[in-house]
C-alpha cells in the first residue's frame, strides 16, 4: 500500500497546513524575568514535550526525600494500565510495612485496604506504611517492586537516578536529580486519575483491622488553592534531602512541571515553585495544533462494509511557543492513499507531524475513528449490480 504525505489545503479538507499564531506585542510586557531562586537544584519543564525552559543544577544527584513516591505511583498505575492489577483490589499490609516508620497512616499489621485507598494515602499524607504495602503487592517484594521502579526510571532516561527504596527514607543509595524528577513527574501526569489525589486537602482513612478513630490525611502541598493551575504533585523532606518539591499546574493548554530541590525551608520550596511556574507561564504559552478526536481526513475503504472512514487524531498536539513572536508552523499528514477492510477502531494509520523550518516540534498518531468489517462476496457481488443500473 503506498503512502502519501500531504502538503495542501485541497487534499486534506478543512484542515490548514500553514498555521500562523501571533501574540499582540503588548503580551511582552508581561513577561517574566528569568527567576532568582534559592534552591540548589531546579528545573522547569514543559509537560507535553519535555523543552527545558528553566534550570540550575539540573543534573546534580541529591536524595529526593519522598519526591521518591512519584516512581512508586508511577509503577503502580503502569501496573493498572497493563491489568495486573486493579484499583479495587485488596492489599494486605505486612509487619514490614506497619514498622516502616516516618510519614504515616498508621496501618495495622494484617489490615487490608484497597490498591486505591494506598495510593491515595501515599499521594496525599506521604504515607510511608501505604508505600511499603503497594510495593510488596506488585512486586511481590520491596525489592522486587524497587527493581521495576529502577527499570521504569531506565526506559525513561533518568539517567542519574537510582531507587533503593519506596518511599524516600534517607540512604544514600536513593538519589535522583531535578531534571530526572521532571522526566518521571511528566508521565505521572499522564495518568488523570492522580489529580483526583492530589488536589484533595484533607481526607480520612477508615480502618479496616479493628475499631479505631479514622486517620486525617492531610496534604503538604500548601500552594493548592493558592497558586492559579496548580493540582499537584509531591512534596518531600528529611535532614539529608532538604526541602523538595515536585509542583505542576495548567493554564489553557500549557501544563508545567517543576522541580526543587534541598531547598533551605518549606516556604522556600514553595516560593521558588513560584517563582519558576511564574516565569514558565509568563514567557509561554501552547498552540493546539491538533483535537483528539478531531478529523482530519476521509479515505476510501477497499472491499468494506463502507467505502470510507474518518481519520482522527488519538490525542491532543499541543506546541510550546514564546509569548510575543510570530510562529509559523507547517504540518503534514503522512497517511496512506486507501485502506483496505477489515479495519478496526483505533487502528494506526498514520501520523501527523508539526514541523519549524524542518525541526519536528511534535506529532501524533492518526488512527481510524470505527472499525469496517470486511464485505461478503454478496455484498460485492449487490454492490456491482447496484452501480451498474445506477450508471
Amino acid at each position: 500500500m503506498s503512502s502519501y504525505i500531504y502538503r495542501n489545503t485541497k487534499a486534506i479538507s478543512c484542515f490548514l497546513i500553514l498555521i500562523i499564531f501571533s501574540l499582540a506585542s503588548s503580551s511582552t510586557s508581561y513577561a517574566q524575568a528569568i527567576p532568582d531562586i534559592k534552591s540548589p537544584s531546579a528545573v522547569l519543564i514543559d509537560a507535553q514535550s519535555g523543552t527545558v525552559l528553566y534550570e540550575k543544577n539540573a543534573h546534580e544527584k541529591m536524595e529526593p526525600a519522598s519526591i521518591t513516591k512519584i516512581m512508586t505511583l508511577l509503577v503502580a498505575f503502569d501496573a493498572i494500565a497493563s491489568g495486573k492489577v486493579n484499583l479495587d483490589d485488596k492489599v494486605p499490609v505486612s509487619e514490614r510495612a506497619w514498622k516502616t516508620g516516618g510519614s504515616q497512616v498508621f496501618l495495622g499489621p494484617g489490615e487490608e485496604q484497597t490498591l486505591e485507598t494506598l495510593m491515595k494515602c501515599i499521594t496525599i499524607a506521604s504515607a510511608n506504611d501505604a508505600s511499603v504495602a503497594v510495593a510488596e503487592y506488585i512486586g511481590g517484594s520491596v525489592e522486587g517492586f524497587v527493581k521495576m521502579m529502577n527499570e521504569k526510571a531506565k526506559s525513561l532516561g533518568m539517567n542519574n537516578t537510582h531507587f533503593s527504596n519506596p518511599h524516600g527514607l534517607p540512604d544514600p543509595e536513593n538519589y535522583s536529580t531535578a531534571y530526572d524528577i521532571a522526566l518521571m513527574s511528566r508521565e505521572l501526569v499522564k495518568y488523570p486519575k492522580i489529580f483526583e489525589w492530589s488536589t484533595v486537602w484533607v481526607d480520612y482513612l477508615e480502618h479496616t483491622d479493628k475499631k479505631r478513630e479514622p486517620t486525617m490525611l492531610a496534604n503538604t502541598n500548601k500552594l493548592l488553592g493558592k497558586y492559579e493551575g496548580l493540582d499537584g504533585l509531591k512534596t518531600g523532606y528529611h535532614a539529608k534531602a532538604g526541602y523538595c518539591f515536585a509542583g505542576t499546574a495548567k493554564r489553557g493548554n500549557l501544563r508545567l512541571i517543576s522541580v526543587v530541590l534541598n531547598s533551605p525551608t518549606s516556604n522556600d520550596r514553595f516560593e521558588d515553585t513560584k517563582k519558576l511556574l511564574d516565569y514558565g507561564f509568563g514567557n509561554f504559552d501552547s498552540m493546539r495544533i491538533a483535537k483528539k478526536d478531531e478529523v482530519l481526513a476521509r479515505l476510501p475503504v477497499e472491499k468494506g462494509m463502507r467505502d470510507q472512514v474518518d481519520i482522527i487524531a488519538s490525542y491532543d498536539l499541543d506546541i510550546l511557543i514564546e509569548k510575543g513572536k510570530d510562529v509559523a508552523i507547517d504540518t503534514k499528514l503522512e497517511i496512506p492513499d486507501k485502506l483496505k477492510a477489515p479495519l478496526s477502531a483505533g487502528q494506526k494509520v498514520g501520523r501527523l507531524i508539526a514541523e519549524q523550518n524542518g525541526k519536528v516540534l511534535g506529532e501524533v498518531d492518526l488512527i481510524v475513528s470505527e472499525g469496517i468489517e470486511k464485505a461478503g462476496l454478496f455484498y460485492i457481488f449487490r454492490k456491482l449490480i447496484v452501480n451498474l443500473f445506477n450508471y
